[in-house]
C-alpha cells in the first residue's frame, strides 16, 4: 500500500489510537523528551586521587563535564562551555587536575583534544590541527601531567604517535608511522613497542618495534580471528602484554602474551561468549577479573582481591552492572547499575566496608515511569545458529511474565543493532522502551555476523549482507510470529548504520515482509560506500573486502551491486522513512540521496529528513527528539500504535524535510511552526 492513499485514513486523533491497543488504554504515555533528551546526569569518573568526581551534565542544553569534590556532590560546578556539539567523552588526567575532552564539529569525527583545567576554568586546544581525528593512546600514571595520542595532521589515513604535556600544550613527535600500522601499542614510558599491519586475508601482522624504529616480527593475527583477536596494551611497569585471543579456539578468551615469544597464556574463558571486558588495577594495570556476556553480562575475578566485590554487587544489583571508574587507592568504585525496567543509576561503592551509596540517576523523570522487562531469548535460524535476541513487550500486556502478550499478537517493530560488527546487549534500552510503551512488541535479533559469540558466529556473516544475514532477521520474524508475539502484517523493520542498510534491505529484498520501515543513516549502494570510507579506516580495508565485497575485482563488483538495496529500490511497495546527517563520514549523505532519487524517479512515496549539523547519527538532543517524533508518527500509520503529538519537539532542531512531509501525520504543521 502506497503512503499517499493512506496518508487520509490516518489522521485520527490520539485517542482513537489507543482503541487499537487497549491493553495500553491505561498505560502512561512517557513524553519523547523524558527518553531521547539531554540525561540530568551521567557518565561519572572519579579522580585518581578520589578527591572529586567529574560528570556529563546539560549547561545552557548542551552537554558539559561538571566537577564536584567526591564527598560534597551539591557543589559541582561545569568545567567545560561547550556551546553546540555535547560532548560524549572525556578523562581525568592521571595528576587529577585536568580534565581532557574529545570534540568534533558537526558530525564530522574530525575528534580534537582539548584540557579544561577545574580550578582557573580554562580551556585549551592541544590539538589544534585541521582535518584531524585524535586517539588517545597512554594515560600514564608513571608521568601523570603527559599523555600519549595518535594524530593523522600528517597523512589522514595513518596516525602518528605524539607526546603532549597537559600543563603547558607543549607537544612532540614520538613515532612517525610511516609503515602504516593501523594500530600503535605502547607503554608507560610512551615507547612505542607493537605495531598492526592489514593483511590480504583481513587478518593483522603483528609487528615488534624497537627503540631506534626497527621492527620485526612478532605474531600473527589470520583473517578468520581478526574481529575477535587483538592487543589490548601493557600493564603499567610494561612487562605484561594483556589481550583476547581466538586463534585455535572458538570464543575469545583473555590472554597475556609472552613478550619474547609471542604465546598466549589463558587468563580467563568463557564456552558461551568472548570475553570482552575487564576490571583492571588502575595504578599497577593489572587485570582483576573479566567480563563474558552472553544473555547477560557475567563477571569473574582473577584476582582474589575483587572475588568478595563481585559477589557482593551480583548480590545487590537487580539487573547489569559495571564499574565505571576507580580510585588509584583501590577504596572507592563507580558501578552503573541497570535494573532495566527502573531508571539507570550510579553507586558510590566503598570496597573497605562493602557499602553503596547512590550517586545519581542518569533520568530522574523516568523514575515510576512504565518500563517494561526485557526478555534474553534465543532463536534458531534455519540453518541451526542460535540468534541471541531481546524481546520487550508492552508494560502490562504481559502480565504473567512468560515474554509472551496475555491479549494475543501485537505490531511490532524489528529494531537493527549496526556495525554490523557489533552486538545487542541486555538491559535499558531507550528505543525498546519508547516503542514498548507506544504499544509495540520489539525485538532486536543478533544476527550473523554480530560479535561477542565466537569466530565461527561472527566469520558466518562474510560476504552475507543482504542474504544469511537478512535470513537470520527474517527468522526471527517469522519466530515472533509463530509464537503468538507479533501480528504477520504488522511487522517494521528499523536501525541505525547496519541497521538501516537491513531496513533498506528488508523494503527492497523482502519487499512484503514489512508494513514499513524506518531507516537512519543506513547506506543504499555497498559500491559507493566502500568508496567514500573516512582515510582513517585505510587499515581496515581488507577486512571490509572479505567480509562485505571487494570493490577491486569485478567479482566483488558484481557481488555489492547485487547486495545493495538500491538496485531493487524498484521493487518497493511499503512505507520508507530515511533519516540522515549531512556530514556522516562513514555513510555519506549521498547514500540516502541516490535511493531517494531512485524511488522519485519510479513515483514511489518516500520521507526523507536531512540534519545539516550531524554525523552518523543524532547527537544533539533537539535533533534526536524530532526524528523520534517524526518516526512515532510515521509508525503509527501502518502499525496502528500510539504516538505523542510533536509538541516543541522541533525547538532547537535543524530538522529539513526534503521530501515526503506530507505523509507523516502532523509533519508538515509542525515544520511550518517556529523552531
Amino acid at each position: 500500500m502506497r503512503l499517499g492513499i493512506i496518508v487520509a485514513a490516518l489522521a485520527a486523533a490520539f485517542a482513537a489510537v489507543l482503541t487499537v491497543l487497549p491493553s495500553m488504554a491505561d498505560t502512561t504515555l512517557i513524553p519523547r523528551n523524558v527518553i531521547f533528551g539531554n540525561p540530568e546526569r551521567t557518565a561519572p569518573q572519579l579522580s585518581p586521587d578520589g578527591k572529586w568526581i567529574a560528570f556529563l551534565a546539560p549547561k545552557n542544553g548542551v552537554l558539559n563535564v561538571w566537577v564536584a569534590p567526591a564527598g560534597d556532590f551539591a557543589q559541582a560546578k561545569p568545567v567545560t562551555d561547550e556551546k553546540e556539539r555535547p560532548i560524549r567523552e572525556y578523562y581525568w588526567s592521571r595528576a587529577s587536575d585536568f580534565i581532557l575532552y574529545l570534540q568534533d564539529k558537526g558530525g564530522n569525527e574530525n575528534f580534537l583534544l582539548f584540557a579544561a583545567d577545574p580550578k582557573s576554568g580554562m580551556v585549551r586546544n592541544l590539538t589544534p590541527y585541521d582535518n584531524t581525528r585524535v586517539i588517545p593512546l597512554v594515560f600514564s600514571v608513571r608521568h601523570p601531567d603527559e599523555i600519549l595520542v595518535g594524530l593523522n595532521n600528517r597523512d589522514p589515513k595513518w596516525h602518528d604517535a605524539w607526546w603532549i604535556d597537559v600543563r603547558t600544550g607543549k607537544t612532540r613527535l614520538v613515532y612517525k608511522n610511516e609503515a602504516g600500522y593501523g594500530q600503535l601499542i605502547a607503554d608507560d614510558d610512551f615507547h612505542v613497542r607493537y605495531g598492526l599491519l592489514d593483511q590480504p586475508d583481513g587478518g593483522f601482522a603483528v609487528k615488534r618495534i624497537a627503540a631506534d624504529g626497527t621492527a620485526s616480527d612478532y605474531t600473527t593475527i589470520p583473517g578468520d580471528d581478526s574481529l575477535t583477536t587483538g592487543i589490548v596494551g601493557f600493564d603499567t611497569a610494561g612487562k605484561i602484554l594483556y589481550g583476547f585471543d581466538s586463534r585455535g579456539r572458538d570464543k575469545a578468551a583473555l590472554v597475556s602474551f609472552d613478550l619474547a615469544s609471542a604465546k598466549p597464556t589463558v587468563l580467563g574463558e568463557s564456552d558461551k561468549a568472548d570475553v570482552g571486558a575487564v576490571i583492571a588495577d588502575p595504578v599497577s594495570g593489572k587485570v582483576l577479573g573479566y567480563g563474558a556476556n552472553y544473555l547477560k553480562n557475567t563477571w569473574t575475578a582473577i584476582d582474589p582481591s575483587i572475588k568478595a566485590d563481585i559477589d557482593f554487587l551480583n548480590a545487590h544489583a537487580t539487573g547489569d552492572w559495571s564499574v565505571a571508574s576507580q580510585s588509584d587507592d583501590g577504596k572507592s568504585w563507580l558501578v552503573l547499575h541497570d535494573p532495566v525496567t527502573e531508571p539507570a543509576y550510579y553507586w558510590l561503592y566503598d570496597r573497605a566496608h562493602h557499602t553503596l551509596t547512590k550517586l545519581f540517576t542518569i533520568r530522574p523523570k523516568l523514575e515510576g515511569a512504565p518500563l517494561s522487562a526485557m526478555y534474553p531469548v534465543v532463536i534458531k535460524s534455519r540453518d541451526g545458529l542460535d540468534l541471541v535476541s531481546y524481546l520487550t513487550l508492552p508494560r502490562g500486556s504481559d502480565a504473567n511474565g512468560d515474554g509472551k502478550p496475555d491479549a494475543g499478537a501485537l505490531p511490532m517493530v524489528l529494531y537493527v543493532h549496526g556495525g554490523p560488527w557489533a552486538r545487542d546487549d541486555y538491559g535499558y534500552n531507550p528505543t525498546h522502551q519508547w516503542l514498548a510503551n507506544r504499544g509495540y512488541a520489539v525485538l532486536s535479533v543478533n544476527y550473523r555476523g554480530s560479535t561477542g559469540f565466537g569466530k565461527g558466529f561472527t566469520n558466518a556473516g562474510d560476504r552475507q549482507w543482504g542474504r544469511k544475514m537478512h535470513d537470520d532477521l527474517i527468522d526471527a520474524v517469522q519466530w515472533a510470529v509463530a509464537s503468538g508475539i507479533a501480528q504477520g502484517d504488522k511487522v517494521a523493520i528499523m536501525g541505525g548504520s547496519y541497521g538501516g542498510y537491513a531496513t533498506l534491505a528488508g523494503v527492497t529484498m523482502t519487499p512484503t515482509t514489512f508494513a514499513c520501515g524506518v531507516d537512519i543513516v543506513g547506506p543504499s549502494n555497498l559500491q559507493t560506500l566502500l568508496s567514500t570510507i573516512p582515510p582513517y579506516w585505510a587499515s581496515f580495508f581488507e577486512n571490509f573486502a572479505r567480509r562485505v565485497g571487494d570493490p577491486r575485482t569485478e567479482e566483488g563488483k558484481a557481488l555489492l551491486r547485487e547486495r545493495s538495496p538500491l538496485t531493487y529500490a524498484d521493487k518497493i511497495v511499503r512505507p520508507l522513512l530515511i533519516g540522515q546527517g549531512a556530514n556522516d563520514p562513514r555513510v555519506k549523505r549521498a547514500e540516502a540521496d541516490q535511493i531517494v532519487a531512485a524511488m522519485k524517479s519510479r513515483h514511489i512515496p518516500v520521507t526523507y529528513v536531512l540534519y545539516p549539523d550531524e554525523g552518523h547519527g543524532f547527537a544533539e538532543p533537539a535533533n534526536r527528539t524530532s526524528f523520534y517524533a517524526v518516526s512515532e508518527a510515521f509508525l503509527s500509520q501502518c502499525l496502528g500504535g500510539r504516538f505523542e503529538p510533536v509538541g516543541d519537539d522541533f525547538h532547537g532542531s535543524s530538522i529539513q524535510v526534503l521530501e515526503g512531509g506530507d505523509h507523516v501525520p502532523g509533519l508538515m504543521t509542525a515544520m511550518a511552526a517556529p523552531h
